[in-house]
């Protein structure tokens, strides 16, 4: 399925359940938010995001413990869980996804390339999913997280 299609199906199936997303990204830079906004009739169900590519600004907008990005990092699961967590609090939204990682072209504190960590956030849990890209550029690794992304939000949808 193509990114369009995902994020139409993604659309769909939040629509159906009367369910609304926002984002936080990190390594994405507004990928993600750009192509979930691509698919018509985004607005009945997006309500925003919010890029946090510095570090600090994970912590100043989305309430990422300064603890955790000291001592895990900004690539981490906790990270992503609390970046998700941070987003979905932050917009009221019902369900929040988050994008953390290294994309390249070199190693970021001693984590590889194409390493990512996607966050799922809702009103009873909040889980992460690690990702190891196999791009060998960072458009590649960028692109294939968004991919990534998308299929882990239409399991999650599909199964609600």
């Amino acid at each position: 399925m193509s990114q369009q299609e995902s994020s139409a199906r993604m659309g769909s199936l939040l629509r159906t359940r009367g369910l609304s997303i926002s984002t936080a990204e990190s390594l994405t830079g507004g990928m993600l938010g750009a192509v979930i906004t691509g698919a018509a009739g985004a607005s009945d169900y997006y309500v925003g995001g919010a890029i946090t590519y510095a570090t600090e600004s994970k912590a100043q907008i989305l309430s990422v413990a300064e603890s955790v990005l000291a001592t895990e990092g900004p690539v981490s699961p906790t990270t992503a869980e609390q970046m998700a967590n941070g987003v979905r609090l932050l917009f009221g939204s019902s369900l929040a996804v988050s994008t953390t990682g290294v994309a390249g072209p070199t190693v970021q504190d001693g984590k590889p390339v194409g390493l990512v960590y996607i966050g799922v956030s809702d009103v009873r849990r909040t889980v992460s999913h690690e990702f190891n890209s196999a791009g060998a550029t960072r458009e590649e690794v960028r692109q294939q997280t968004v991919d990534r992304v998308l299929e882990i939000l239409i399991e999650y949808l599909e199964k609600e």
